[in-house]
């Protein structure tokens, strides 16, 4: 007599594309393990559940691949079971389960009761805020916000994730007090758009009241600001910001482009002189601060005057941080009925120059910090080197400071005070003090 097979299902959790993901697949792995489930993250797993990015063409390739990397190993008996969820699940289904229709089941970005359901578990409400961190222990993505209510004609985001919904200030401080508990120091905010935190439930911007009650939580030493919107931003963060010593002197502010064609195209309500005085008023008002921002090249109708406009203005502003992405031809968002009309070539080699004007800008500014001490959080150790950051940095884009550990002990997850010893254009190498 055949006996049933008493193997226990381990689920393994893959995440894509950006921290709101990482966020959201944490949050199921909370589920799942108060579910009484084996969970881990992008480890060896029967089940696998792929937490996809539907964002711009290199993050759906991703996305698709991976979905077809695990059907293979289904196909040859690797694993028993794929799942696929997220943005690009959201945006494409229908497309996904005619084209791939081995994976056992699609769902979208607001399913995961469902998602729970399909893995044999329950959805837990008084979970609410509780999550398997998959992040090293020291820090925290702690999302304030979901979707957006900006028409930013490149963006397919509120396709994806809906209008914008804030989450309760009572809500957040809960949740910030259970990471500190755990061992979390540093909180990195995140939402589509900071800017507009409070609107739904406050009638206003409310960023700054949230930063002022985040602060009171014990344990919490660094809370810092990604995704900020320029158009509305609530001036009173500024104030908080310099006044509270936790919340890092740094912002994410995606500004997207400069020349004014342009953004007018792209819906952004603002415009070069406003974008420029709010730079100003940042960088005066908080002297010191670390601004990151992104930039698109290539969007519809960018001419090369237009691209120079954007490149001096890069010159001039010396952002500390910065990327530059070329610009994807997403359907269904505004700018897909013009024509995407500039060379993949031409859009190339504006983001090459506009990243190698900032590695000039990098060095000059990294050069500048030798010889200077500041407080620094050890992230991990790699190879012969500890590695940690300032407070002018994020994790995983931004710049790292390196310790010899041939020569220094020192522990992962602590702050220390780091004398900045040598420099390149994105990496700082210290010793303790």
């Amino acid at each position: 007599m055949r006996t049933k097979s008493l193997k226990k299902n381990k689920i393994n959790v893959i995440t894509l594309g950006c921290s709101k993901n990482t966020y959201d697949s944490e949050v199921l792995m909370g589920q799942l393990k108060a579910n009484g489930k084996e969970v881990v993250h992008e480890e060896e797993g029967n089940i696998v559940v792929i937490n996809t990015c539907g964002f711009i063409d290199n993050a759906k390739e991703e996305s698709v691949n991976t979905i077809l990397e695990y059907v293979d190993k289904k196909e040859q008996g690797l694993v028993d079971k794929v799942f696929v969820t997220g943005c690009l699940s959201e945006r494409y289904r229908p497309d996904l389960e005619k084209e791939i229709p081995d994976v056992d089941q699609y769902f979208g970005t607001t399913e995961l009761p469902l998602l729970l359901k399909a893995l044999g578990a329950d959805y837990k409400h008084e979970l609410l805020g509780e999550r398997l961190t998959t992040t090293p222990k020291n820090y925290a993505y702690l999302k304030i916000a979901e979707g957006c209510d900006r028409p930013c004609s490149f963006c397919a985001i509120p396709l994806m994730r809906g209008k914008h919904v804030s989450q309760s200030i009572e809500k957040l401080v809960k949740e910030a007090e259970g990471l500190a508990k755990n061992g979390v120091k540093e909180l990195i905010l995140i939402a589509q758009d900071l800017t507009y935190y409070g609107l739904d439930l406050y009638k206003k911007r409310n960023l700054a009241e949230l930063l002022e009650n985040l602060v009171k939580v014990d344990g919490i030493e660094w809370i810092r600001l990604h995704y900020a919107f320029p158009s509305g931003f609530p001036m009173d963060v500024l104030d908080v910001m310099k006044r509270e010593p936790k919340i890092c002197n740094y912002i994410d502010i995606p500004l997207q482009h400069i020349s004014d064609d342009i953004l007018k195209s792209m819906k952004r309500g603002t415009t070069k002189e406003k974008t420029t005085k709010l730079l100003q008023e940042f960088r005066e008002r908080v002297p010191g601060m670390a601004i990151r921002t992104t930039l698109i090249v290539g969007y519809p109708g960018e001419t090369q005057a237009d691209f120079e406009i954007l490149r001096d203005w890069v010159q001039e502003m010396k952002f500390e941080r910065l990327g530059c992405f070329t610009y994807s031809h997403e359907e269904n968002t505004g700018a897909y009925v013009l024509v995407d009309d500039v060379p993949q070539e031409v859009k190339q080699a504006r983001a090459a120059e506009i990243m190698d004007l900032q590695s000039q800008i990098s060095w000059d500014l990294n050069q500048e910090k030798i010889g200077h001490t500041f407080k620094c959080v050890i992230d991990r150790k790699e190879g012969q080197y500890f590695i940690g950051r300032t407070e002018f940095d994020s994790p995983d884009v931004d710049n790292e400071v390196l310790v010899d550990a041939s020569k220094y002990y020192l522990k992962t997850g602590d702050f220390v005070n780091l004398k900045i010893i040598d420099a390149t254009e994105f990496d700082l190498y210290a010793e303790p003090i």
